[in-house]
């Protein structure tokens, strides 16, 4: 089945479709959600609300632009509701005595797989890590996050800096 007929099968409510929907887009979907919260059970939760929503959606989808993209999107807006909801991203974190740090060895970065990378990012607090996801992985401006988190563009910013200061801290210790 191809990506619009496959569409057009979930508009209708066909579960086939429905089901190969999911099987088509769970794996990178799961990535997405587990790089916003830091719990496999939670991002499995994330996952079925996410694809529920693409359900409802669906008939809202006008075709235009990247399919994948509009879903991406549904995960990235249900992630951040749910930190939004649970109150994770004002969880403040001393930074006090963080100083700018020298660029990683880039030998340390590149034997390092993505896997081992996403992990570290896993590790950063969340504010952090959703700032660095949003500008970093998924491509917003600070001004878009600023606006999706209700934060102003320069404390954005100002956490996507800090996140980068932390991670290069953390690859530092690998050295």
């Amino acid at each position: 089945m191809n990506e619009e007929q496959l569409i057009e099968s979930c508009k209708r409510g066909d579960r086939i479709g429905q089901k190969e929907l999911y099987n088509r887009f769970s794996r990178k979907m799961m990535g997405v959600c587990y790089r916003y919260v830091n719990d496999k059970e939670t991002a499995a939760d994330l996952l079925q609300e996410g694809f529920i929503k693409v359900f409802m959606s669906l008939k809202s989808y006008s075709g235009t632009g990247s399919f994948e993209g509009w879903v991406r999107k549904i995960f990235v807006n249900s992630a951040l509701e749910y930190l939004r909801k649970t109150d994770v991203l004002r969880e403040a974190t001393d930074l006090d005595h963080m100083v700018e740090l020298s660029q990683p060895d880039s030998s340390v970065i590149s034997s390092m797989t993505a896997d081992e990378l996403m992990k570290l990012v896993q590790e950063l607090p969340p504010g952090f890590r959703t700032v660095f996801n949003l500008f970093a992985i998924e491509g917003y401006s600070h001004r878009e996050i600023g606006e999706l988190l209700n934060i102003t563009e320069s404390t954005s910013r100002s956490q996507y800096t800090r996140a980068r200061q932390l991670l290069q801290k953390k690859i530092n210790a690998l050295h």
